[in-house]
């Protein structure tokens, strides 16, 4: 959506989540979807289904490998087999040789022994001849009501990497809900967890509250947080249970609520039911923040190498 929002004309999507797939296609009809095991994705392949015919024709490359072996909200095991994806990304960016690529993680790949992975990662991408910058940035910055950091490759065949520049305002989670109008269905917290919820304040994570209920430092409920009207809302996970609570209600955020913290367009249709539907905003790049990058790279990249190509061609033509 982001890439759309900026102007771009998308040619192929890769996702083997059927809900995704479900979900995109319901809001991307006319872009062609490949459903199933990128492993299995030849180069030839890929270029067929997206109406190129040879390497070098894509302008811009982009993929977000599975992040949750690397994430700090999971088990960050330096095993997960979900870690080598990023290799599938770079065969694909050998075999297309787009002008540009994008590619995003999450930012525990730079903490603790995932340093080694990161290396490993930006060796790998070098090695295929590209210049590669990583970055790290929040979509806060970017007119997202959400905290939101995130690891930014952009590599180059031609000229150097760069990104845009971030804003100075930061939009609110009592902006985000301005005439949201009916929320949609709502779901309550239940169990211990609803008993927590009550007890928390806004800024507060669930174990503020059960310290003060149970005198203890042992960290549990950290989880879940109540938002702040005044202020952008935590990061998104992909699990409801670990979720964000309404700033006045004890109750979580619903589809609509969501919908308006990931920047996404009210338009915008989810298939599942309110767990599903968290779990595809939390695993998502808000739009916003991709329409920035997508901008900065269409402005600052591709149209000079594209103007530098027509006067190329023009010399040719002369001679």
């Amino acid at each position: 959506m982001g890439y759309s929002m900026a102007g771009y004309r998308e040619l192929l999507a890769v996702e083997w989540n059927d809900n995704a797939v479900a979900t995109f296609q319901l809001n991307f009809p006319d872009v062609p979807v490949y459903h199933g095991d990128i492993a299995k994705l030849s180069v030839t392949g890929c270029m067929k289904l997206a109406g190129l015919t040879g390497p070098g024709q894509l302008d811009v490359l982009d993929g977000s490998p599975p992040c949750q072996g690397f994430s700090t909200a999971g088990k960050r095991q330096m095993g997960d087999s979900r870690n080598q994806l990023f290799r599938e990304f770079v065969r694909l960016l050998e075999g297309l040789q787009p002008k540009v690529f994008v590619m995003e993680n999450v930012p525990g790949l730079v903490k603790g022994k995932m340093k080694l992975v990161f290396a490993e990662i930006m060796r790998e991408l070098k090695a295929t001849g590209y210049q590669v910058k990583c970055r790290k940035l929040n979509a806060k910055w970017f007119n997202v009501p959400q905290s939101r950091e995130r690891l930014i490759w952009i590599g180059t065949k031609q000229g150097d990497p760069s990104y845009p520049g971030a804003g100075s305002r930061l939009v609110t989670v009592r902006e985000a809900f301005t005439n949201i109008g009916n929320p949609g269905p709502i779901q309550f917290p239940t169990g211990a967890c609803e008993r927590i919820t009550k007890e928390m304040k806004p800024g507060e994570d669930g174990n503020d509250a059960f310290q003060r209920l149970n005198r203890t430092s042992v960290r549990r409920w950290f989880g879940l947080k109540r938002l702040e009207f005044d202020r952008p809302a935590k990061t998104l996970v992909k699990s409801i249970l670990s979720g964000q609570i309404h700033p006045l209600e004890d109750r979580y955020l619903t589809g609509a609520e969501l919908k308006r913290i990931g920047s996404f367009c009210d338009s915008f249709e989810m298939i599942g039911d309110l767990s599903i539907r968290w779990s595809l905003i939390g695993n998502s790049v808000p739009p916003l923040f991709m329409r920035a990058i997508a901008r900065h790279i269409r402005q600052e990249l591709l149209t000079p190498l594209l103007a530098g190509s027509e006067v190329s061609k023009e010399r040719k033509v002369q001679e």
